[in-house]
C-alpha cells in the first residue's frame, strides 16, 4: 500500500527565519486559507494543485514556481487526482535582510508582482530542483557554516528568477476559472473598500449574483465567509498601523472600519492570537 504522506524534510516553521518542507502526498489534502509574516516560495514537483493567492486563482502544474508575499492570504486545494509532491520554503526579512552581505532590495520584487506564478522550462526546472536538493542537504547535515550556505542558495534562487523574462504563466485555465475570476473581482473590491459597510445584498447586486450563490461560492473558492474575509482584511491593516504608527488603538479600530471597539478587540485576538496592545509591544 502506498503511504499517504512521505516527508523528505521538515525544518523550522512558516513564521521562523527559515522554513523548508518537502512532502509527497497520495491522499486528498487541502490547506486552509492562511497568511504569515514571511516570504513563501512554492515549487510543484508532480501533480496539479489549485492555488488562490490574495485575489487571483492559478492552476499549478509540475515545474511551476509560486511566490507569495508576506501577509498575502493564500490557500491550496486539489485540482484533479490527489497525488502530488511539492517543496515549500519560507524566509523572513531578518534572514535575507539588510544585514545579509549580498542583500539587494530588487531580489524581493518577485514577491510584489501581480502574477504570482512562474512556469519553468525543463532546463530551468533542473536548476531549481538542484538548488532545493542542496538546501535540503545543508539543513540535514548542518555542517559548519550551513546557515550562510542556505542564505547564499536562497539568494541564488531569487537572482535566477529575477532574470527570467519569459516565464509568466496565465491565471488558471481550469474550467472553474470564470467562477474564480468573478470571486477574485469581489475580493479585490473588498480589499479596496474593507473599511466600508459591505452588506451581502449590496455585493450581490453590484456583482450580479444572488446572495446565496455569492456567499456559497466565495466560501468555496477563498475558504472565508464574506464577513470573515472583510474582518481579516481589516485586522491585517490594523496590524500594519499598530506596527508603523503611534496612533491610538481606538482610532485605528475606527480607521479600519470597526464600529465598536469591543468587536475590534475580539476579532483581532481571534485572528492574531493576541490583543492589539500586546501586538504593538511585540512588533512596534
Amino acid at each position: 500500500m502506498q503511504p499517504k504522506e512521505t516527508t523528505t524534510i521538515d525544518y523550522g516553521n512558516e513564521e521562523s527565519d527559515f522554513y523548508l518542507h518537502h512532502v509527497a502526498r497520495a491522499s486528498p489534502f487541502e490547506r486552509n486559507n492562511h497568511y504569515h509574516g514571511t516570504y513563501e516560495v512554492y515549487y510543484q514537483l508532480s501533480g496539479r494543485r489549485h492555488y488562490f493567492i490574495k485575489d487571483s486563482a492559478y492552476a499549478v502544474a509540475p515545474g511551476d514556481l509560486v511566490f507569495i508575499n508576506k501577509h498575502d492570504v493564500h490557500k491550496t486545494s486539489m485540482l484533479g487526482p490527489p497525488q502530488h509532491e511539492r517543496v515549500v520554503m519560507n524566509f523572513s526579512d531578518a534572514f535575507l535582510g539588510t544585514d545579509h552581505p549580498l542583500f539587494r532590495p530588487e531580489l524581493l520584487r518577485i514577491f510584489t508582482r501581480d502574477n504570482h506564478l512562474y512556469r519553468l522550462k525543463p532546463q530551468e526546472q533542473m536548476f531549481v530542483e538542484q538548488l532545493f536538493r542542496k538546501l535540503t542537504d545543508e539543513v540535514k547535515l548542518q555542517e559548519d557554516g550551513f546557515e550562510l550556505s542556505i542564505r547564499l542558495l536562497v539568494t541564488q534562487l531569487l537572482l535566477f528568477v529575477l532574470r527570467l523574462k519569459h516565464a509568466d504563466a496565465p491565471v488558471t485555465d481550469d474550467p472553474l476559472s470564470p467562477t474564480h475570476r468573478r470571486i477574485a473581482e469581489i475580493v479585490k473590491y473588498i480589499n479596496a473598500n474593507y473599511d466600508d459597510k459591505l452588506p451581502l445584498p449590496e455585493l450581490s447586486e453590484r456583482f450580479d449574483m444572488s446572495p446565496f450563490y455569492l456567499s456559497r461560492t466565495f466560501k468555496k473558492v477563498t475558504g472565508f465567509t464574506v464577513v470573515g474575509y472583510q474582518n481579516l482584511t481589516r485586522v491585517r491593516e490594523a496590524q500594519a498601523l499598530l506596527a508603523r504608527t503611534d496612533a491610538k488603538v481606538t482610532d485605528i479600530s475606527a480607521q479600519v472600519g470597526f464600529e465598536q471597539f469591543a468587536h475590534f478587540n475580539r476579532t483581532f485576538k481571534k485572528i492574531t492570537g493576541t490583543n492589539p496592545t500586546r501586538y504593538r509591544k511585540w512588533n512596534g
